[in-house]
């Protein structure tokens, strides 16, 4: 099975962070590929950050289905282009707050996610509407770090991120928290032995996702909305978008 893992920023290391924690989970003949886009943004912190991120995880989406892959999986907790993406391909794809959402809501009744900055928490709310997880999630909590940080000043992230966690188990009422950024997907551990609960991030969890609708023979449907776009021309910078 070739699985392939889109970071949806540019940043090299994280891209790495990524990958190392997918193979760790990866079951015995799963080929992990790693990518990300030529070009866009360096993190995702935004509205506009992840419109122009789509537009990279599209393309990333394109050169997988040239190399055969049998699922993706888009590395950002703001499941950037996702379904668009799934319109481009019979192949499952997951995004990683979809993943972790549902893997959170087999193990707790409850959930809080801890994400990086505070004005990316109502992306988070919107994901959990829209997949039907309001319910679910008590609260979406601010770390209040860049997402570089997590590779640019790793301890002080790490820091921040169990202080919020902890906050979370005091005062949430839940059973076990969703980490809200791909460049979180190596921390699930220490921080579960920290806070002394179960730790969802979304990057592992998406991978086996992706590994079982693939072993079950599940594909993304192409009847209806998620059927390939209808071919058209499109103009300047997109025009290789028009096959």
């Amino acid at each position: 099975m070739k699985l392939r893992v889109i970071n949806p920023n540019t940043t090299q290391a994280m891209t790495d962070t990524i990958a190392q924690a997918a193979r760790r989970v990866a079951g015995p003949g799963t080929e992990i590929v790693a990518s990300q886009p030529a070009s866009g943004p360096v993190s995702i912190e935004s509205h506009f950050d992840e419109a122009v991120a789509a537009v990279g995880v599209a393309e990333e989406v394109l050169a997988g289905e040239r190399e055969g892959t049998d699922a993706y999986v888009i590395a950002c907790f703001g499941d950037p282009g996702l379904w668009s993406a799934r319109e481009l391909t019979r192949a499952p794809v997951i995004g990683i707050a979809e993943a972790a959402f549902h893997m959170a809501a087999l193990i707790a009744t409850r959930f809080s996610v801890v994400t990086t900055l505070g004005r990316t928490c109502v992306i988070a709310e919107h994901l959990l509407a829209q997949y039907g997880f309001e319910h679910q999630c008590r609260r979406v909590r601010a770390a209040e770090i860049p997402v570089l940080d997590l590779e640019h000043d790793p301890d002080a992230a790490l820091r921040k991120i169990i202080e919020e966690s902890l906050r979370a188990k005091a005062e949430d009422g839940v059973g076990a928290i969703v980490l809200g950024c791909g460049g979180m997907a190596d921390l699930t551990e220490e921080i579960s032995r920290a806070v002394g609960l179960p730790v969802v991030e979304g990057v592992t969890a998406a991978v086996k996702l992706a590994e079982s609708l693939v072993h079950l023979g599940l594909h993304t449907s192409k009847h209806g909305d998620l059927d390939f776009p209808r071919p058209k021309a499109f103009a300047g910078r997109f025009s290789h978008f028009s096959a």
